[in-house]
Order: structure tokens, then sequence, then C-alpha cells
């Protein structure tokens, strides 16, 4: 599966599954577009990626800001000359009650898990038309967007949105040899669960830590994902071996959820 010399625009490029994807996507000598909020952060993982092979940009951005997704994607094309393949990760997670979700919240989850997907996609899209070689797009889902949950309504209804999204804008650019499709993560592990395990101890009135042990316990797998459980799959959508896979969201969870 070759994506070598591939020019790849990565969002949330500094969290745990970015960063993942970052090395992986190196380490099959592609060229990189990292996309990130936090400058700093953006350097550590230029520095971690320098001796690799392609060649690396970082693009400071908050895909928060409804006129980011087409600065992001004009500075990678400008920089790497062009784009092959997208992938959209940034994303942010929140908790709370149905009466307890704040206008602020919901406009932020939105914000970036749905519109920062879709108008990075857009623009990413009309690039890839232009240039009239096809393209592929991954996006980042969840299995938290195949069903409800209590307490993580906004959160479940965002990544819901990535999934039809994702059928729609699939079946809209195949057309234009741009392939289309989604990750659905189970439950993964990383620093991040430090935050998701403190909003669960407060409203289900858990020890710190125990929400974080039953997730992991009700895995059929045996134990929580990591980021490296989501490479092989991101990796094969993104290559020539995918081009017959159209609007798909594929479920990368330990068995957690059967679609």
């Amino acid at each position: 599966m070759n994506i070598q010399n591939a020019r790849i625009l990565l969002t949330g490029a500094t969290g745990g599954i970015g960063q993942a994807l970052a090395i992986e996507l190196a380490s099959h000598g592609a060229h990189l577009a990292l996309v990130g909020r936090h400058p700093g952060k953006l350097q550590e993982l230029l520095h971690t990626l320098s001796g690799m092979p392609g060649e690396r940009i970082s693009i400071v951005a908050d895909l928060e800001n409804p006129n980011a997704a087409q600065g992001v994607v004009d500075a990678a094309v400008q920089q790497l000359g062009g784009i092959d393949i997208l992938i959209n990760n940034a994303a942010l997670f929140d908790l709370a009650p149905i009466v307890e979700i704040s206008r602020k919240s919901f406009d932020t989850l939105f914000s970036i898990n749905v519109a920062g997907t879709l108008f990075t996609l857009q623009a990413a899209a009309k690039s890839m038309i232009a240039r009239g070689r096809g393209g592929k797009i991954i996006n980042m889902a969840s299995q938290a967007g195949r069903r409800g949950e209590a307490l993580v309504a906004v959160y479940c209804a965002s990544k819901a949105a990535v999934i039809s999204l994702t059928q729609s804008a699939g079946l809209d650019l195949i057309k234009h040899g741009i392939n289309v499709n989604a990750i659905a993560p189970g439950v993964v592990d990383g620093e991040h669960w430090d935050g998701v395990d403190a909003l669960f101890a407060k409203y289900e009135n858990r020890p710190i830590g125990e929400k974080k042990r039953l997730v992991g316990q009700d895995v059929p797998f045996g134990r929580m994902g990591t980021a490296d459980d989501l490479l092989g799959m991101a990796i094969f959508l993104a290559t020539p071996e995918a081009d017959y896979i159209v609007a798909q969201t594929y479920n990368v969870d330990g068995g957690n959820w059967m679609s």
C-alpha cells in the first residue's frame, strides 16, 4: 500500500491520534501539511518527524473559525503544490446531562466536529477537482455517532453528522474520482481520557479512574484502543487499493459496535 510522495493534509495533527497518524504517514514517505491550534505543539511534532522522509509544513489554525478551512487548504496547496489526501481528524469532546448542555458547548463542538469537517472537505475537494486527478478524503467519525449516549448527546450528534456527511459527500464527489470515507474509532486511550474520565466521575458520581477501567473492560477485544490501532485503516483508505470504496464508515473499535 504505497503513499510515498502523496501530499497529505492532516488536521488535528497534535492530538494523540493526529500525532500517531503523522508519524505513520511520514514513515511511508508522504509529504505532510500538519494543522493544529498550538504553534508549540506543532513545532514539537515537526521535531519528532525530523530525519524521516518527505516534506513537512505546519499550519496554525483553529477550525472553530468559519474562515479557517479555506485558509488551511490554500496554505497546503501553495506550500506542497497540491493535496492528494485529506484526513479530517480535528475534533473536540464534551459531555453533560441534557438539562445542563450549554449553547457554548454545542456551538463549539458543531463548529469544529461538523462545520470544520465539512468546510475543510469542501475546500480540499474544490482543489482536487480543479487539478483533475481525484483524491482521497478520510473523515474521523466515532462509535458515538452510531448511537446515542445519555451524557454525550452533543458529541454523539456531531459524529453522527460526520457519518452522514461522509455518505453524502462520497456519493457526490466520486464522479470526480474523489473517494470520501470515514473511520469510526471506539474508545481510544490517551491523555484526553483523563478529562473524559473526570467528567464521567462528576456526573455519574464515580471515583476517578473507574469509568475508564469499566469502559476498557467492556470492549470485546479486552482493552481500550490505541491511536496505533487506527493506522492500518487510515493508510488503506488513502491508497489505490481502496479506490472502489465509496461513502463508507469503518468501525475500528475492538468489536464494540457491529454495523
